[in-house]
């Protein structure tokens, strides 16, 4: 039997030990996959209006314009289902690329004040488009996401050794706030039908939501998992430190310029097209590394299904809660993400992945 010859395991058992690791994670990606679509069962059918599982089911196969339920189903809770699993996915796959990128445990677009920039760019779209159009104010929140994020880059770099993880969640929490204040008086002086439509948007709310922002939360989800599955090999790479990347012949400064571009294209659509999400690019890259290990290959869409999944459930909390009437996703997801947070500060989960 042969070993290995610095570890000196038999190579039988650790093919043994790997086939089986290969076979939990696709148990847990069927279950993971089978759990969403369950969620998504549900999204369709809870609301201020209980629409039936049966009737669910009747209204995707058997379509009768003449019925209520089923009209519901198709013109309302199917794009809104399907917006929350698209725009998760972003969220998430954002995350994921974002806690690579900075080797820091608290990363996301919302932490690092990514959400916000996008988020002052839609104010700024909406004053002018006076409100009208997703695909007008689309292009405003890309630009706020990527203005964003290179503040925050300069700002939490130390010296020229690098980004550090501390001072980029700092950098990050200061733009937030600063952002915050700034869109918020921004949108008190603009007309009322502007502020009108910043108020349901700005809570994450997915009310409401039509076709269009589904397109848009496709169209970017499709581009930035593209750019992700390019970067995924050299992210393995890149996690290991700068120096440690350039000695393996990795192109550090591509990989980090694709990766950016992906996280701008991301977050920047998910923001414009259910508002400012926090803690949901958070949490799922973390479950992601339990249940798939770090392997990007892997993380990435693992964490891309997991994004969709905690939108979905923080929507379908939101409109139970506060039954008939309902609270914003983005405000279920903060109540939710919120104690994750704070339990991964007090482990000391700062710096590294």
């Amino acid at each position: 039997m042969t070993t290995h010859p610095s570890h000196g395991i038999p190579a039988r058992r650790r093919a043994g030990t790997s086939a089986r690791g290969s076979r939990r994670r696709l148990v847990a990606l069927a279950a993971l996959c089978l759990a969403l679509a369950t969620l998504c069962a549900v999204g369709m059918a809870v609301g201020s209006r209980i629409v039936p599982l049966h009737e669910t089911w009747s209204a995707l196969w058997h379509y009768s314009p003449k019925n209520g339920d089923h009209v519901l189903i198709r013109q309302v809770r199917i794009p809104r289902t399907a917006i929350a699993v698209a725009a998760g996915s972003c969220l998430g796959l954002a995350g994921a690329l974002t806690q690579s990128l900075t080797r820091n445990a608290l990363a996301e677009p919302g932490t690092l004040g990514v959400n916000h920039g996008a988020a002052a760019g839609v104010v700024v779209g909406l004053s002018a488009s006076g409100g009208s159009s997703i695909l007008v104010y689309t292009w405003f929140a890309f630009a706020g996401a990527a203005a964003a994020g290179l503040v925050v880059h300069r700002l939490g770099r130390a010296n020229e050794a690098g980004e550090n993880p501390t001072r980029l969640v700092l950098a990050g929490a200061a733009l937030s706030i600063l952002l915050g204040s700034t869109t918020t008086i921004a949108i008190l002086s603009r007309p009322e039908t502007v502020h009108e439509s910043f108020r349901g948007w700005a809570t994450g709310s997915l009310q409401g939501r039509g076709w269009e922002s589904l397109w848009v939360a496709l169209a970017c989800l499709a581009v930035g998992a593209c750019i992700a599955a390019i970067v995924a090999r050299s992210l393995d790479v890149a996690v290991l430190g700068r120096d440690a990347a350039r000695g393996l012949g990795a192109n550090t400064r591509t990989t980090w310029a694709l990766a950016n571009l992906a996280v701008v294209v991301l977050a920047g659509g998910a923001t414009a097209a259910v508002g400012p999400v926090a803690f949901v690019g958070l949490a799922a890259p973390h479950i992601a590394r339990t249940v798939g290990g770090p392997g990007h290959a892997r993380l990435l869409p693992m964490s891309a299904l997991l994004g969709a999944m905690a939108l979905l459930t923080a929507d379908v909390l939101g409109r139970v809660a506060d039954y008939p009437d309902e609270i914003g996703a983005g405000v279920t997801a903060g109540l939710i993400g919120a104690p994750f947070f704070v339990a991964l500060v007090r482990k000391g989960r700062i710096a590294g992945i």
